[in-house]
Formats: structure tokens, sequence, C-alpha cells
């Protein structure tokens, strides 16, 4: 219920954009779902406090573009034109990684992960701690249920933005993905 309002919220707000003139107006239409201090309202909605800003540019161009899928996103950065998008991603990149306080994923989940992990080299991406660069997002933390999300949308071919992740996560048995998830999360 909560997060059907946001959205409603939002989508009201997304109309007047334009209107928001300094930074902290903008980011409080994304303070709505991601929330105001960096923990989002819903376990599904990613953490954008303290993420890359490289990604976060990428991510909210994507769904300007339609080449990423969720309504509320679009309508919101269809308000927004590129410096937009930037000052916004820099706004959040400069932000503390919140604390999510998710628990650790279990023995046997980390060791499937880990060798999951490893076989599909995903440290080459998102590096050493899963910290992430500046096009490659950190995953380390995140909420467990949007990375798992994140994941089986990549799998079955609903997030479409990046073909390699694609390509990768359908070689990945549901287990392999739930063990990631819980991993991640819990780092």
């Amino acid at each position: 219920m909560v997060r059907l309002v946001a959205i409603l919220i939002l989508s009201l707000l997304a109309g007047n954009m334009s209107l928001a003139q300094s930074i902290e107006e903008k980011a409080a239409v994304c303070a709505g779902c991601h929330g105001e201090a960096g923990i989002p309202i819903d376990k599904a909605i990613p953490n954008i406090w303290g993420q890359h800003e490289g990604y976060l540019y990428i991510q909210m161009r994507d769904y300007k573009r339609g080449e990423r899928a969720n309504e509320t996103m679009k309508s919101i950065m269809d308000g927004f034109e590129k410096p937009d998008m930037q000052e916004l991603a820099a706004y959040f990149a400069q932000k503390p990684w919140p604390d999510l306080q998710q628990p650790r994923a279990s023995h046997d989940q980390s060791l499937m992960a880990q060798t999951t992990a490893g076989s599909a080299q995903c440290p080459q991406c998102h590096l050493g701690g899963y910290l992430g660069d500046s096009g490659n997002p950190r995953v380390a933390g995140q909420s467990r249920d949007y990375l798992l999300e994140t994941m089986n949308n990549f799998r079955s071919n609903v997030r479409a933005n990046n073909s390699w992740m694609t390509a990768l996560l359908k070689t990945y048995k549901d287990e392999e993905i739930e063990a990631l998830a819980a991993y991640l999360a819990g780092l």
C-alpha cells in the first residue's frame, strides 16, 4: 500500500519536474521511493545513495529512453534532461552508502554464491568486494529483494538494458541466483 501511494504521488510530481530548481528539490522526488535517508521504502527498490555516478546516470538515461522498463521511473525521467540526470547522479553518488541491516547468507549459500560468482567472473566487472566502479554498480549491501528481482529480470529479459548480463544469468539456476542475492546483500 505504501508503495502504491508513493507511486501515485511521484506520478503527479513527474509532470512538474521543470518546477524543481535546486538539486535538493529534484532529489526530493527520488526520496519518495528511494528513501530520504537512503533506505528505500520497499525492499524491491534499489538503494541509490553512494552508488556510482556513471552507473546512476546510465540507468536514468535508460529509463528515459525506454531501454529499462518501469512506468514510474520513465514518467519521472521524462521530466528531466541530461544535465538534471547528471546532477542527480553526482548528488546521490556523494551520499554515504546506508546499512540496510541485512543478515549474512548462510554458510551453504555463501559457498554456492562464491563458486557461481567465481565461475562467471562476477568480480571482473563488480570488482573486489563487489563495490563496482563508475559504469558497474556496487552490489555489496544492496537489498536482497532488489538483487533477486533484478537478476531474475535479466534472466527473463524483462530487464533488457544489458545483453551481457541477460546472457550470463540465463545460465544460472534458481538456487544460484537466490544464493548470490543473499550473499551480496549480506556483504
